[in-house]
């Protein structure tokens, strides 16, 4: 499996920008969009969860190149919790309630803007490590917190 890079990145951020999707960069892909120094095998979206918004995501994946099928366009047009996509260019895993946050509205107030791409902040990227309580992403938290104060102090 090869590792995600910053040329996906910008055709999701394009293709979902034309269809009009409302979407966070989250977990380690929002982290490396950020500058954390790390790699990740895929990407990981926080999807505004509305049928229209879903509708449109299912349209720019397909213009992507996802082999969707009916039964995972089902899923992301109703905003399935967790959707994970494995039939496409890359890995891209969609989450409609990311633990650690309660809404998108929230989220997206408090979002980063990097380059064209909507990037969950640090402390939302955290908050969602934290709760997950799988031991890959506690065991990445001291980097990510380390990562923060960093990037706080260069802003």
């Amino acid at each position: 499996m090869r590792a995600f890079e910053y040329r996906q990145a910008e055709e999701i951020r394009d293709s979902l920008q034309r269809h009009s999707v409302r979407y966070l960069f989250i977990g380690k892909s929002g982290a490396i969009l950020l500058g954390f120094p790390d790699t990740t095998q895929d990407a990981d979206l926080f999807v505004e969860r509305s049928r229209e918004n879903g509708r449109a995501l299912a349209a720019a994946l397909r213009e992507i190149g996802f082999g969707l099928t009916d039964e995972q366009a089902a899923e992301i047009e109703r905003g399935k919790d967790f959707v994970q996509l494995k039939n496409g260019p890359f890995d891209l895993d969609l989450v409609f309630a990311p633990d650690g946050i309660e809404r998108f509205d929230d989220a997206w107030r408090r979002r980063v803007d990097v380059e064209g791409f909507p990037v969950c902040h640090i402390d939302d990227i955290i908050a969602s490590k934290e709760a997950s309580h799988r031991q890959k992403d506690l065991e990445s938290l001291p980097r990510l917190k380390a990562f923060r104060e960093f990037w706080l102090r260069a802003r």
